[in-house]
């Protein structure tokens, strides 16, 4: 007799009373199709063995394996998978709990949706006080974050059959033989849904990652071995690399060729105080490009207005030579056409748009940005900036009611919440102070829309990449200072919140990298409060 779902909870010495609650939380499941392949790995714990072989008399659903050795939690879950007869199989831990609603909703889900090789739900901590703690309120499908750390696992349900046509559970990989198998899964997947509600607590044990991080070290350098052959299974030139915290990862991508990035810069010239120094904006950004990248092929675009002073532009050219390009701007201020001037005179096949208040920090940020911009699946990346007192200025955008930037004015060492701040990331947009794009992506949209002078031209340009079906990425291994307001007054005027709600009124609540148990209107995951 077959089931709809096969859950699969590998054993080994957890607390009995522990265990029991697992079990139970399984048995009272609203949805009754299910079986629970439950593989003792050879506990040391005798009771163990007596309490699972009393669970499966009592319910005919529960099916019990005896190992005759220990194996690890690999091959304890590979035996798990042997067992199951059902249509999906779903990930359980032997001291955590489900939501009685969780199965039912994956049900209805597949029912809905016959395409579905793979769901994963929110999630929280259970203290041993017993308390729901740490909400983990997940974005929609990522693939670039879960390359940088497995938001996922909990409560993962996937298709049987893709799991057995990419191999299963492989052995190497203990500790994260989830993440792997995971990753080897939606490498196929047709359909991902995300459940935007925790159905999944996961206990917080002095033996389980949710009590103590370094409780297995192992898992983290099998977590790094699997994103790597991620990679190469996928073609992808990159680099896997442990990170702090312990379960983040550097998705290092590495350039194949070295296309002509074009770097345009409007500006009116301005000088300014900065750090007590008065300086002149746009050559000092120049100069600070100059100073930190090394990349091979480089022209400048400068939009200068008509008013910037002839020694600015003296400047620029003994800093720049022949890879300058000057284009005059004649009329009153308008940063979208500016952009988009800059890109019609542009040879390169990347384009960075840049402000002209900005300083590098990052050596050869190029060689991060130029790999992630070339992913034909992705249409533009962007960095992480900060202001000039080291606060956060942009972390990507975020859309929930207005348009943000995510974190505004966080430390800029902070990790974030569930390490939002430290890993490499898909968002809704990113700001357009600094920003690279393929050329033909910029051409494919239309560029910048004149309608927006000053503000939210860059919320309505990554409206249009998403909407022409590419990813935008946020990188935090690109840092620049941007010493923003220096020209202009940044405040959005009635005009502009009226157009960019005009444009995309119905995409300014539901933005899919935040989630909707999160409070509206701000930019910073606070949980939305109880009603």
């Amino acid at each position: 007799m077959t089931a709809r779902i096969s859950v699969l909870t590998p054993v080994y010495d957890p607390p009995p009373d522990v265990l029991l609650a697992t079990i139970e939380s399984v048995r009272t499941q609203t949805f009754a199709d299910w079986e629970l392949c439950l593989v003792d790995d050879c506990s040391t714990d005798a009771t163990i063995a007596s309490l699972l072989d009393d669970a499966a008399r009592s319910d005919a659903r529960i099916k019990v394996l005896h190992r005759t050795e220990n194996g690890g939690i690999t091959a304890a879950s590979a035996d798990a998978l042997a067992m199951a007869t059902g249509e999906f199989v779903a990930l359980l831990d032997h001291d955590d709990l489900l939501h009685e609603g969780a199965l039912e909703a994956v049900a209805l889900i597949a029912d809905q949706h016959p395409n579905l090789d793979y769901s994963y739900s929110d999630e929280a901590h259970l203290s041993p006080e017993g308390n729901v703690v740490t909400p983990f309120y997940k974005p929609d499908w990522s693939p670039e974050r879960f390359r940088s750390q497995n938001y996922c696992t909990h409560f993962s349900v996937l298709r049987r059959s893709l799991v057995n046509e990419v191999g299963g559970f492989r052995a190497g990989f203990d500790g994260s033989q989830d993440y792997d198998l995971i990753l080897r899964v939606t490498e196929k997947a047709r359909y991902i849904h995300h459940f935007q509600w925790i159905m999944y607590l996961w206990r917080q044990l002095p033996t389980s990652v949710a009590g103590d991080r370094n409780a297995k070290p192992y898992a983290y350098e099998s977590g790094r071995r699997a994103l790597q052959e991620h990679a190469d299974r996928l073609g992808i030139a990159a680099t896997v690399e442990m990170q702090e915290p312990l379960g983040t990862y550097r998705f290092r991508r590495h350039a194949t060729s070295t296309p002509r990035v074009s770097i345009i810069i409007p500006t009116r010239g301005t000088s300014s105080l900065v750090w007590g120094v008065q300086r002149n904006l746009v050559v000092e950004t120049v100069q600070s490009v100059l100073d930190k990248e090394t990349y091979p092929d480089l022209e400048f675009i400068i939009v200068a207005d008509t008013v910037t002073p002839p020694a600015v532009i003296s400047g620029l050219e003994h800093l720049l030579g022949e890879r300058l390009k000057v284009v005059w701007y004649d009329r009153k201020f308008n940063f979208s056409e500016k952009c988009n001037l800059g890109a019609a005179h542009a040879t390169g096949q990347l384009l960075l748009m840049l402000n002209d208040d900005m300083q590098v920090i990052t050596p050869d940020f190029l060689s991060t940005l130029v790999p992630i911009a070339q992913d034909q699946c992705i249409g533009m990346v962007g960095a992480k900036l900060y202001f000039a007192d080291g606060t956060l200025q942009h972390a990507g955008h975020v859309y929930n009611g207005d348009p943000y930037h995510a974190m505004f004015r966080w430390g800029g060492d902070e990790l974030g919440p569930s390490g939002l701040l430290v890993v490499q990331r898909e968002c809704i947009g990113v700001t357009a102070a600094c920003a690279l794009m393929r050329a033909e992506v910029f051409d494919e949209i239309g560029g910048f829309t004149p309608l927006l002078h000053s503000n939210f031209n860059d919320v309505d340009f990554s409206m249009k990449i998403r909407g022409a079906g590419y990813r935008i990425v946020w990188t935090p291994y690109v840092e620049m200072y941007h010493f923003e307001s220096q020209t202009r007054v940044p405040t959005p005027t009635e005009y502009e919140h009226l157009v960019i709600r005009h444009r995309w009124s119905d995409k300014l609540y539901g933005d899919p990298y935040y989630n909707p148990n999160l409070a509206p209107f701000r930019d910073d995951w606070v949980e939305r409060p109880l009603r």
